[in-house]
């Protein structure tokens, strides 16, 4: 099956024959660039109902001692790259909106 890309605003778009589709019309979709192939997955929400119940399913003495203790290794924040340093010296900051 053919179909042609259009441009829609700033945008690239496809029209999808009714045959193939997966969502309904202004479904929210995730869309993964894999090589040169385009692979649109249908987003589902999931709704909390029953979430209530799965609590109730455990037993009223679980988690009673909290939970197991780990120690946190010391970070080496010198290895941290130049992009996800913070700057230390605010005396020249100036948020975005100033001139």
């Amino acid at each position: 099956m053919l179909t042609r890309v259009f441009k829609s605003g700033n945008s690239l778009a496809v029209r999808i024959p009714k045959e193939l589709a997966i969502v309904e019309a202004s479904q929210d979709v995730e869309i993964e660039k894999i090589g040169d192939t385009l692979v649109l997955r249908p987003i589902v929400k999931r709704k909390l109902t029953g979430l209530a119940e799965a609590f109730a399913a455990f037993p009223p003495g679980f988690m009673a001692e909290g939970r197991e203790f780990h120690e946190q290794k010391e970070r080496d924040w010198n290895s941290v790259g130049a992009s996800a340093a913070v700057h230390q010296d605010s005396s020249d900051y100036k948020p975005a909106g100033d001139k």
